[in-house]
Formats: C-alpha cells, sequence, structure tokens
C-alpha cells in the first residue's frame, strides 16, 4: 500500500541533515516566462466609494473571513462595475496610521503578476481608510479542501500540485525581492475558478504596520521567529515544511510531533489513510525528506523557494490531467442550465422582465411596509409617496418615461431605500434606451441587496444592451447561482 512505508529507508529522514498619489502604473515584462499573470490591469488605486459599492456596503452576506487579533481585519468578497470579481481585505483603522507607509508596501506588492498567485490589484487610502484589492478565489482554501472536505478526500497528485504551485509562487516571488511571507499556512491557498492552487498576496502584507507577522499556534511558529520576533526568508521556508505535513497527513500535525514521529519510524501515524495505494515509498520518503529539511532548527541548513520548486517537479503525477478533474469537480466551463428567466434574460425579453417586476412589487424589500406606514404619517411626505404611487401606475402602464420622472422624484427625495424602485427605474430607463442609467441602477439595487438574483439578470440584459457580451453572460451565470440557491432555501 502507498502509505506503508519501507523501514530501511526511513534512517535517511534524520532531522539532523544539512511605496505618492496618483499611484503610478506598473508595467509587467512580458518577456517573463509563461506563469506570469495575463489580462490582468496594472495595480492602481480604488476610490472608498467603488469599493464599498463593490462589496454592496461591505455587506455581512459578503463576508470571506474575519481575524480578531490585535490588528484585526475582515476580508470580503465583491464585484467591480466591470463583473470582475475581488476579494477586500479591510484592515483596522489604527493598523497602518502611516499612508505613505501602507502605499509603499501595497505598490510593492501590486507589482507582482503571476498565475501562481491571487494577484493583488489594487488598494485603497482615503481618511482612516486602509484596503486591498485582490483577484478572488472562489473555490475556498486548501485548509476546507484537505482537513474539512466533504465529497471526497484530495488525491495525492493533487496534493502535489499544490505542494509545487506553492513552491514555484514563493520562488517568483522572491526572484522580485518578496521573500516574505507572513504566516504562511493552509488558509493562504486559495483556489481559482479551474481549481488551480493559488497563493494569496495578502500574506505579502503584515496585517499592520507593526503587527505580528505570525498569528497561527505557537507550535506551528518558526524557532527563530519565537527568539528574535522576526521573519525571514528561511522562515517561510519553515512554514512551508509544515504545509508540506498538511498535505501528507490531511491534518494539522505540530512540526515537532511529526519530527518525533519520523525519527521513531513510525511513519503510518503521519500519513493520512485516505491516501491508501496512491503513491509508492518512494514517492513518500522523497516527500517526507522536503518536509523534514525545511523544519532543520537551523534556519542556514533549510533549502529555497527554487530548490523546493526543482525537487518537487520530478514527483508530479498525472500532470496533464486539469485540477478540477483531479478534485472530482464537473468542468466548470459547461454550460449552466438556465431558468426560464435567465433564458427570457439570454434573449434580452424586456416583456418577461417587466411581467416580473409588476408581480414582485415591493415584498422583497426588508422594512419597506414599515418605513412607508411611518411616513404615511407625516404630512409632509404625502406629496413624496404620491410620487412613487404615481411611478408604480406608470410602471403598471408602460410608460416608462413617467415612471422614471416619478421613481426619480422619490428617491431624491424620500427616505425608503428600495431594490425594487431601483430595479423598475432600471428596466425604464432600458426602455428608453438609456442603458448607462439602466446600468448604474441595476447595480444600486445590488447594492442595497447582495444576494438578490433579479438585480444579476437586469445588469446581463443591459450589459448585452451595451455590447459587454462577456460580462453580462458573467452578470447571467451569477443571476442563475443566486436564483438557484433562493429556490433551494424555499
Amino acid at each position: 500500500m502507498g502509505c506503508n512505508f519501507s523501514k530501511c529507508t526511513a534512517c535517511c529522514w534524520s532531522t539532523e541533515q544539512p511605496q505618492d498619489h496618483p499611484l503610478p502604473e506598473v508595467h509587467v515584462d512580458e518577456n517573463e516566462d509563461n506563469n506570469e499573470g495575463s489580462g490582468l490591469q496594472p495595480f492602481h488605486e480604488f476610490t472608498f466609494d467603488q469599493i464599498r459599492n463593490a462589496t454592496s456596503g461591505f455587506a455581512v452576506e459578503n463576508i470571506v473571513s474575519e481575524h480578531g487579533e490585535k490588528a484585526p481585519n475582515v476580508v470580503y468578497k465583491g464585484k467591480l462595475e466591470n463583473q470582475m470579481r475581488i476579494a477586500v481585505k479591510r484592515f483596522n483603522r489604527s493598523a497602518w496610521p502611516d499612508i505613505q507607509q501602507f502605499l509603499g508596501e501595497a505598490r510593492a506588492v501590486g507589482q507582482l503578476r503571476n498565475q501562481r498567485l491571487a494577484n493583488l490589484l489594487g488598494c485603497c487610502c482615503e481618511g482612516e481608510e486602509r484596503l486591498l484589492v485582490a483577484e478572488y478565489m472562489p473555490n475556498d482554501t486548501l485548509a476546507k479542501h484537505l482537513f474539512h472536505w466533504e465529497t471526497q478526500p484530495m488525491k495525492w497528485a493533487m496534493r502535489l500540485r499544490v505542494a509545487l504551485h506553492l513552491a514555484q509562487a514563493l520562488e517568483y516571488c522572491t526572484n522580485k525581492g518578496r521573500a516574505l511571507y507572513h504566516d504562511l499556512n493552509a488558509y493562504r491557498v486559495l483556489f481559482d475558478d479551474e481549481y488551480n492552487p493559488r497563493l494569496s498576496c495578502f500574506g505579502l502584507m503584515k496585517n499592520s504596520r507593526d503587527g505580528k507577522s505570525y498569528s497561527t499556534n505557537l507550535a506551528f511558529t518558526p524557532p527563530e521567529y519565537l527568539r528574535t520576533g522576526r521573519v525571514t526568508p528561511e522562515s517561510v521556508t519553515y512554514s512551508f515544511g509544515t504545509l508540506l505535513l498538511d498535505l501528507l497527513s490531511g491534518k494539522h500535525i505540530p512540526p515537532s510531533h511529526a519530527l518525533d514521529l519520523i525519527r521513531d519510524k513510525n511513519l503510518q501515524m503521519l500519513t493520512d489513510s485516505c491516501l491508501e495505494e496512491q503513491f509508492t515509498n518512494d514517492e513518500g520518503v522523497d516527500l517526507v525528506r522536503l518536509a523534514s529539511q525545511c523544519l532543520q532548527s537551523e534556519p542556514r541548513e533549510r533549502p529555497n523557494p527554487k530548490s523546493l520548486a526543482t525537487a518537487l517537479i520530478p514527483l508530479q503525477k498525472d500532470s496533464e490531467v486539469p485540477s478540477l478533474v483531479l478534485m472530482g469537480i464537473p468542468d466548470s466551463n459547461a454550460a449552466v442550465p438556465l431558468s426560464p428567466l435567465g433564458e427570457a434574460c439570454q434573449r434580452m425579453d424586456l416583456t418577461v422582465l417587466h411581467e416580473v417586476l409588476e408581480k414582485l412589487g415591493y415584498k422583497d424589500d426588508e422594512g419597506t411596509t414599515t418605513e412607508l406606514s411611518f411616513q404615511m404619517w407625516t404630512n409632509q411626505m404625502q406629496e413624496t409617496l404620491d410620487s412613487k404611487k404615481k411611478g408604480d401606475g406608470a410602471f403598471r402602464q408602460k410608460d416608462f418615461k413617467t415612471a422614471i420622472d416619478n421613481y426619480t422624484q422619490f428617491i431624491e427625495v424620500g427616505t425608503m431605500i428600495s431594490p425594487t424602485m431601483y430595479a423598475r427605474r432600471s428596466l425604464s430607463y432600458l426602455m428608453n434606451n438609456m442603458p448607462e442609467e439602466a446600468l448604474a441602477d441595476a447595480m444600486q439595487a445590488q447594492i442595497i441587496s447582495p444576494v438578490w438574483h433579479i438585480a444579476s439578470y437586469l445588469q446581463a440584459v443591459v450589459l448585452l444592451a451595451l455590447g459587454r457580451d462577456h460580462e453580462a453572460q458573467l452578470a447571467l451565470k451569477e443571476g442563475t447561482i443566486l436564483e438557484t440557491k433562493k429556490n433551494i432555501n424555499k
């Protein structure tokens, strides 16, 4: 069996072996190797309003992860106006008081562009706000797939691919002068649309100017960091060794315990039982030896990222098999079946959209009834409420110009924030050949209600009208996913 190591080879595993506004555009050398990221815009500074809109006002529904150490930060998912998905890391207000220091660090990381990284796209510095904007990786973390899998454990060939991609990411960063990575662990390895593993760019910056470089359990922290409080390139290699142990065992085993198992030649306790017959003794020996070298107590005896990548290349298996196949995932490029509403939007059937919005009314607007009832108590609001009623009547009668005028009066004067009203005005704009205004309203509807599928479908239709077909397909896919989730949760 693959997880039964030869006793005669175990002895070779001894651990005693030897950064001003505006930001300048960053141009990447197009002659770099094929791992370079492609199609990404140069690093630039976003406005706070852009990021706030992209995350639907930092909605709770868009939180991806939270950290509550002395420098707490929250990561949100979001969507830019061009439909590009982003991840936004919002720092604690006191984390980076010096704006120039934050910008300098962000600029340096933002120069990196590589397919092994979840690349940094930009940042935001307005007032006390400090935010990083990166590519969004939609398919969870290594920790989720390795420790908390639901359908099948990660295959040996995929684990080797993760190790290689990670080593190549670190090698690239080192070659570009960013050798320090803070708190490398299984939560920093993300999976893209095709389930290829990528290293999060967020770990290339600390959580604060003076913050800790490691927030994990001290049992996993490099010994020299415990002594000096400083992270070095060799410290990163040590953390890489702990990740190799994670991949081998399928568990988060403290390095000291793993090294004891290696010394005692008790390797079955170190190896994931799910990996039986998936690899040979020699392959297991090679990976354990590499992990042991990374975990040397003397930093100078640890390998560098280049030698790690070189050692991992010959171990790769099924290299021609796509990652999503190794992960047991259906082809993400396969056409997503559309609902009747999705099909109507794809063929730009505005009549169907009008019928849906007319029947929908305002019943999905949280708090609408309460707010309207309160407004009815105040005589000065009566005129505003009348404009809403006139707008609804005009929308029902398909008098879309009058609907726009009345909805606009209500939105500008009224206090009720309604995604339904923005959706109705969006469709009215589209009927009046005003697609740019229609797109703005459709996006505003989604900002107010992040998981409302109608808003995504409206964006798809407007983008089709604008000839932005690729973005329209992304919005259509998102609408389909949101509608499916809503139907499941009914």
